[in-house]
């Protein structure tokens, strides 16, 4: 009898455990730190957000334009609580069909609901990809470079396929100058190939080649991003060695648009030398406006630049 009923039991703890999560993350609106809360004197706040490709072409679902029409206010709420200066955004594409589109919704929609910030790192989808646009407050920086590589044999082309053949993926960078105190900061802005432990591997190496080659002009340097990649992996290990630090982050930051918290956080906030944080990384968890944002959480963290 209690051969038969193992597997019952086994299933009823998952189910409860799941319900936890569910639950959880219904009532709990921030990990860390409260998010939205005052910038330390001196201090800046950056932020990362994965937050879905758009498909134009599907009927319906949560990630057609009907889904996008029913979270975008949940995106901009969130956009407004994270209270940052900085906000790396990855996934924010607008897919119509073929390798590129001109049509980026998510990001018209925050620019227009937030005057206050510019973009940096996006242009012309034909010489420049818009999927990963670095949001910046035009009363704190102003841009002076921003660039592209992609994680490919060919870096320096445009919409070159992965290491092993996998659909294109790249690192968005801008060099922000801020007005208060006249440092430079450079963003680097990615998003690794989650199903390939050699795409991930290959890609932070040139990340990390340039990341290191910065540092080593004395630029400050921060990397933003979705890294399909937890705390002590392989992938961070090789950004670790460009000189690069991971504040940990505090539980999960993707939640599959179900508020399933199942693992540790794969998106991070790496400091290069001369970039110290003020506190530990926050984490925005719930809904906004009834809907979450995205499937994955948006990320904070504060820092001071030495």
């Amino acid at each position: 009898m209690m051969r038969l009923l193992r597997p019952i039991l086994l299933a009823l703890g998952l189910l409860a455990l799941l319900a936890a999560c569910v639950t959880g993350v219904q009532h709990l609106r921030l990990g860390g730190e409260a998010a939205g809360t005052p910038v330390a004197a001196g201090g800046l706040r950056l932020a990362s957000h994965n937050v879905h490709y758009i498909d134009l072409t599907a009927e319906g679902g949560r990630w057609s334009r009907a889904g996008w029409e029913r979270r975008r206010g949940a995106l901009d709420a969130a956009f407004k609580a994270l209270g940052a200066d900085i906000v790396a955004f990855q996934e924010m594409e607008s897919f119509a069909g073929g390798s590129m589109s001109r049509e980026n919704l998510a990001l018209d929609w925050l620019l227009a609901r937030n005057p206050g910030f510019a973009a940096a790192a996006t242009g012309d989808p034909a010489a420049f990809p818009s999927t990963q646009p670095i949001l910046y407050r035009r009363d704190r920086f102003t841009v002076e470079d921003q660039g592209w590589f992609f994680f490919s044999e060919t870096p320096a082309a445009i919409y070159a396929r992965g290491f092993d053949g996998a659909p294109p993926s790249f690192a968005s960078w801008a060099r922000l100058r801020d007005r208060q105190g006249g440092a430079a900061l450079t963003v680097i802005n990615v998003h690794f190939d989650w199903g390939s432990w050699e795409n991930r591997r290959r890609s932070a190496g040139l990340v990390a080649d340039f990341a290191a080659d910065r540092i080593a002009e004395g630029a400050r340097v921060v990397l933003t991003g979705d890294l399909n990649a937890r705390a002590g992996s392989p992938t961070l290990a090789i950004l670790e060695e460009a000189g690069l630090a991971f504040p940990p982050v505090p539980g999960a930051t993707v939640h599959f648009d179900r508020g399933l918290n199942l693992f540790g956080a794969i998106d991070h906030i790496g400091l290069g030398p001369g970039v110290a944080p003020v506190s530990g990384p926050q984490v925005l968890r719930g809904r906004f406006e009834g809907a979450f944002p995205s499937d994955h959480y948006p990320v904070a963290l504060d820092v001071r630049i030495e």
